[in-house]
Parts: structure tokens; sequence; C-alpha cells
């Protein structure tokens, strides 16, 4: 992260990317006709602005530029919202206008100083824009991202989108980011016998990892992985601190015939998720007539979530290889 520069008249000057998670109505609206909206405000801005690619219910929207830039695009796309919004009520009984929302995309790592020791910074911000502001409490699916939620007029929204673009320049991310990309709707793939086996139809495996981490589970879809808790409890640092910076245990059920994929040979690959994640992950002893060992993750949120992605990638990788059994011994 570049430093920041501050100009003569006491704006900053540095360029900075800032993510937004949007509906594919809203992606509508924002790309216009033939892609005209979309033009003019990258030429009004002078911001990039770039928007994810896929057949998916939710796209990513990139703004990247100078931070005077950035304003002027999100100004831009917050009355463009506004002006949907009155559009769609000239023919609805609805009296009062409801507020334009943006969902914003932000490390985790970077959730605490939104939020502030004991909410201190979230409260400054509402009240000095007027926006409501909220910092979701869980992370997106396989990312370390969190989504932040901003409702209200579009002045009092621009207001609070430089105010969170400065404490995201005074706070970088602490450590790597695993970015949220959202997928397209597929199907699951079935475990059958302990067994990871792609479907047919070539579905996304990263089913695998909606199956650790949407709860409760049907017996029916994944039986052995259908056990899964957090529980949180507070950090040995003091106390006070937002839930970012606080420890959790996680524990998931997994079946015998999947554990080995995990470990690796010699235990390489779980020393390589703990070194990697930061996490502690115990995995516990086989017991005597149950085909399932119990795995139990402890750290912070990212922490956990760094993990999880990376055991997830391990069951990717098995999926793979039921589709090409030569690739089996590379692993």
């Amino acid at each position: 992260m570049e430093p920041i520069k501050v100009q003569s008249e006491g704006g900053l000057n540095v360029t900075l990317t800032i993510r937004l998670l949007m509906h594919g109505k809203e992606v509508g609206s924002i790309i216009g006709k033939k892609g005209e909206t979309v033009k003019k405000m990258r030429e009004d801005s002078g911001a990039r602005i770039n928007i994810s690619e896929g057949n998916c219910p939710e796209r990513i929207v990139t703004i990247t530029g100078p931070t005077d830039a950035i304003f002027k695009a999100f100004a831009m796309i917050a009355y463009k919202f506004e002006e949907d919004i009155i559009n769609s009520m000239s023919n609805s009984p609805a009296t009062s206008k409801p507020p334009v929302t943006l969902r914003l995309v932000v490390p985790a790592s970077q959730c605490g100083s939104l939020i502030g020791k004991g909410g201190s910074k979230i409260k400054e911000m509402r009240e000095s824009t007027g926006a409501q502001v909220q910092v979701a409490g869980d992370m997106l699916p396989n990312s370390t991202e969190r989504a932040v939620t901003i409702s209200g007029a579009p002045e009092a929204i621009i207001q609070c989108v430089k105010q969170i673009c400065v404490v995201m320049l005074e706070s970088p991310p602490k450590g790597a980011t695993i970015p949220y990309r959202p997928k397209p709707a597929s199907t699951p793939v079935i475990f059958s016998g302990g067994q990871v086996r792609a479907d047919p139809l070539g579905a996304s495996t990263a089913n695998l990892s909606l199956l650790l981490q949407h709860q409760p589970l049907p017996v029916s879809v994944a039986p052995g992985l259908h056990h899964s808790r957090t529980v949180r409890h507070p950090s040995s640092r003091s106390a006070g601190l937002d839930a970012s910076n606080q420890a959790s245990t996680h524990e998931l059920t997994i079946p015998n015939d999947l554990i080995g994929c995990i470990i690796g040979r010699q235990g390489t690959k779980i020393n390589e998720i703990r070194q990697m994640s930061g996490a502690q992950i115990k995995i516990a002893n086989a017991m005597e007539g149950s085909s399932e060992r119990q795995i139990t993750i402890t750290g912070t949120p990212a922490n956990i979530s760094l993990a999880q992605y990376l055991i997830n990638a391990r069951f990717r990788d098995v999926a793979a290889m039921w589709n090409d059994p030569s690739s089996m011994t590379t692993s």
C-alpha cells in the first residue's frame, strides 16, 4: 500500500480499490443499455469500473482510481440507484421512499478498524454522515472478506464512503486476503459410502465448501459432515476488542475415508494448512466403531476461515482425482 499523500487543501490523493457486491438487477442498472451508463460513469469519474464475469446471482463491481475519482463514481452509482427507486415508486402505492443501499466487500482484517474500540468508529460514522452502516458478523463464503452495508440518502452514502476510505488507507489489510468470488448455482457433489464423486454434469466442486460451511445439512446429502459448530471465547488479549480479534473454536466432523486427504503423507498437508492459516488444528483419534473423525480449528475468525478454505481446497483436489484418476499419483 503506497503512503497517503495529502494535497494542499487537505484532501486525500492516493490510488485505492473498493469492491462492491451487487445483485444482477443492480448490475444491469449500472451497465445500462449497450453499456452506455457504465461507459459514462468511467468517463465522468476517471475511475476504472470493472464488473465480474459469470452467470451468478451476485456480481462484484471493482472501482479503482484516485480517491476523488472513486468518490465521483460512488456518487454516480448512488444517484442512479436513487433514480431506480423513484422510478419503481411511480408504479407503487408506497409513500415513503426507501433508502439507497450499497454493499462494500472489505477484508476482515480491516473491519476492526471500521468498527473501532467498543463500536466507537462505526457510531461516529453513523452520527456524522446520517447513513446506516452495518458490518457483517460472518465472512463471505470461501473468503476472508466481510460485507459492509451502507444505507441512506445518496449524499449520506458518499460522505460515509469517504470516511471508510480514510480508515482503510490508515489501516491496511493484515496478511493475505482471500477475495470473495460469487459462485454460480450448480448441482451439489454427492457423498456416497464416504467417497467424494464429482457430479456427471461437471458442476463446480465449490459445493464441497458449502457442505462444510452451511449448517445444518440434510443427512441424505452429506452423511458425516452434518456436525459442525462454532464456539466463541474471549481471546487472551485485553477485553473490549471487537469480534474480529476474538478467538473461537470451530468443529467439523469428517468421514474417516476423507481424513487422509487432509492429513497428507506423514502429516505434510495438515502442517501446511496450520502454517498458512495460523490456526490451531487438532484431529481427534479414530474412535472404535465410529466412521467419523472430529477436526477442531481454533483461532481468530480470519484464521478459521483460511483454515476452512484450505481444507475445502483439499476436498476439491480429491474430487478432481475422481474426474481424472491419472492425477492421483501427484497428490
